[in-house]
Protein backbone atom coordinates (compact mmCIF):
# COMPACT_ATOMS: atom_id res chain seq x y z
CA UNK A 1 0.00 0.00 0.00
CA UNK A 2 1.19 3.30 -0.79
CA UNK A 3 0.99 6.29 2.18
CA UNK A 4 2.01 9.47 2.81
CA UNK A 5 5.10 9.89 4.37
CA UNK A 6 6.95 12.58 6.06
CA UNK A 7 10.07 13.84 4.98
CA UNK A 8 13.07 15.10 7.39
CA UNK A 9 12.73 18.35 6.82
CA UNK A 10 10.86 21.14 8.88
CA UNK A 11 8.69 22.57 6.26
CA UNK A 12 7.16 19.94 4.97
CA UNK A 13 5.68 18.78 8.47
CA UNK A 14 5.48 22.68 9.36
CA UNK A 15 2.74 23.04 6.75
CA UNK A 16 0.69 19.66 6.79
CA UNK A 17 -1.87 20.38 9.32
CA UNK A 18 -3.17 23.48 7.01
CA UNK A 19 -3.04 20.89 4.23
CA UNK A 20 -5.37 18.56 6.40
CA UNK A 21 -7.59 21.68 6.89
CA UNK A 22 -8.11 22.30 3.41
CA UNK A 23 -9.49 18.81 2.56
CA UNK A 24 -11.51 18.55 5.33
CA UNK A 25 -13.12 22.24 4.20
CA UNK A 26 -13.34 21.07 0.75
CA UNK A 27 -15.31 17.72 2.26
CA UNK A 28 -17.78 20.38 4.55
CA UNK A 29 -18.63 22.52 1.30
CA UNK A 30 -19.40 19.52 -0.92
CA UNK A 31 -22.76 19.17 -1.70
CA UNK A 32 -24.92 16.66 1.00
CA UNK A 33 -25.53 13.54 -1.04
CA UNK A 34 -27.04 9.96 -0.06
CA UNK A 35 -26.65 6.50 -1.60
CA UNK A 36 -29.32 3.32 -1.88
CA UNK A 37 -30.10 0.62 -3.85
CA UNK A 38 -32.56 -2.10 -4.99
CA UNK A 39 -32.21 -5.58 -6.69
CA UNK A 40 -32.66 -3.16 -10.13
CA UNK A 41 -30.60 -0.02 -9.42
CA UNK A 42 -28.36 2.01 -7.33
CA UNK A 43 -28.81 5.84 -6.61
CA UNK A 44 -26.80 8.32 -5.40
CA UNK A 45 -29.00 11.92 -4.70
CA UNK A 46 -27.20 15.04 -4.71
CA UNK A 47 -28.36 18.80 -3.13
CA UNK A 48 -27.72 20.87 -5.70
CA UNK A 49 -29.97 24.05 -4.86
CA UNK A 50 -29.33 26.79 -7.35
CA UNK A 51 -27.20 25.04 -9.73
CA UNK A 52 -28.71 24.63 -13.14
CA UNK A 53 -28.44 21.64 -15.45
CA UNK A 54 -26.23 23.52 -18.09
CA UNK A 55 -23.79 23.54 -14.96
CA UNK A 56 -23.49 20.45 -14.24
CA UNK A 57 -21.30 17.62 -15.90
CA UNK A 58 -21.43 13.84 -15.04
CA UNK A 59 -18.56 11.12 -16.34
CA UNK A 60 -18.11 7.55 -15.47
CA UNK A 61 -14.57 6.08 -15.68
CA UNK A 62 -13.06 2.99 -14.42
CA UNK A 63 -16.07 2.01 -11.93
CA UNK A 64 -16.30 5.81 -10.20
CA UNK A 65 -18.57 8.18 -11.08
CA UNK A 66 -17.79 12.04 -10.79
CA UNK A 67 -20.51 15.08 -10.49
CA UNK A 68 -18.93 18.37 -11.34
CA UNK A 69 -20.19 21.70 -11.43
CA UNK A 70 -20.85 25.53 -10.09
CA UNK A 71 -23.35 27.36 -8.35
CA UNK A 72 -23.12 30.47 -9.61
CA UNK A 73 -23.81 33.66 -7.61
CA UNK A 74 -27.02 35.54 -8.56
CA UNK A 75 -27.62 38.41 -6.12
CA UNK A 76 -26.93 42.24 -7.73
CA UNK A 77 -25.83 44.51 -5.08
CA UNK A 78 -27.87 47.65 -6.20
CA UNK A 79 -26.74 50.06 -3.62
CA UNK A 80 -27.09 47.64 -0.67
CA UNK A 81 -25.08 47.19 2.46
CA UNK A 82 -25.26 43.28 3.31
CA UNK A 83 -24.13 42.69 6.57
CA UNK A 84 -23.39 39.12 6.17
CA UNK A 85 -24.25 36.14 3.78
CA UNK A 86 -24.37 32.41 4.07
CA UNK A 87 -24.83 31.41 0.97
CA UNK A 88 -22.00 29.30 -0.92
CA UNK A 89 -20.96 29.35 -4.22
CA UNK A 90 -18.27 28.21 -6.74
CA UNK A 91 -17.54 24.96 -7.80
CA UNK A 92 -17.92 21.81 -6.19
CA UNK A 93 -17.06 17.79 -7.26
CA UNK A 94 -18.05 14.66 -5.21
CA UNK A 95 -16.39 11.42 -6.58
CA UNK A 96 -18.08 7.91 -5.54
CA UNK A 97 -17.05 4.54 -6.33
CA UNK A 98 -19.70 2.57 -7.77
CA UNK A 99 -19.73 -1.51 -6.79
CA UNK A 100 -18.12 -4.16 -8.95
CA UNK A 101 -21.58 -5.61 -10.56
CA UNK A 102 -23.09 -1.60 -11.37
CA UNK A 103 -23.38 -1.40 -15.09
CA UNK A 104 -21.80 1.76 -16.09
CA UNK A 105 -23.47 1.66 -19.12
CA UNK A 106 -27.20 2.28 -18.15
CA UNK A 107 -26.73 5.68 -16.19
CA UNK A 108 -30.03 8.04 -15.63
CA UNK A 109 -29.70 11.18 -14.61
CA UNK A 110 -33.13 13.46 -13.24
CA UNK A 111 -33.10 16.96 -11.78
CA UNK A 112 -35.79 17.67 -9.73
CA UNK A 113 -36.29 20.53 -7.00
CA UNK A 114 -32.58 21.31 -5.78
CA UNK A 115 -31.67 17.06 -6.28
CA UNK A 116 -30.24 15.28 -8.71
CA UNK A 117 -30.47 11.64 -8.57
CA UNK A 118 -27.88 9.16 -10.40
CA UNK A 119 -29.66 5.65 -11.05
CA UNK A 120 -27.17 3.01 -12.42
CA UNK A 121 -28.28 0.03 -13.26
CA UNK A 122 -27.07 -3.57 -11.39
CA UNK A 123 -26.03 -6.32 -13.85
CA UNK A 124 -27.89 -9.81 -13.23
CA UNK A 125 -26.35 -12.19 -10.95
CA UNK A 126 -24.90 -14.93 -13.27
CA UNK A 127 -27.07 -17.73 -12.32
CA UNK A 128 -24.70 -20.11 -10.26
CA UNK A 129 -24.37 -23.25 -12.14
CA UNK A 130 -22.18 -26.36 -12.49
CA UNK A 131 -21.29 -27.82 -14.85
CA UNK A 132 -18.66 -31.02 -15.60
CA UNK A 133 -15.01 -30.20 -16.67
CA UNK A 134 -13.46 -32.94 -18.70
CA UNK A 135 -9.90 -34.01 -17.87
CA UNK A 136 -7.76 -33.75 -20.81
CA UNK A 137 -4.37 -36.36 -21.15
CA UNK A 138 -1.37 -34.70 -21.80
Amino acid sequence: MVEKSQTGTFWPSFYEPFRQFGARVADWLAPASEASSDDKAYRIAIELPGVEEKDIDITIDEGMVTVKGEKRESREEKGETWYFSERQYGSFSRTFRLPADADGGKVSADLKDGVLVLSVARMAPEAARSRKVPIGKA
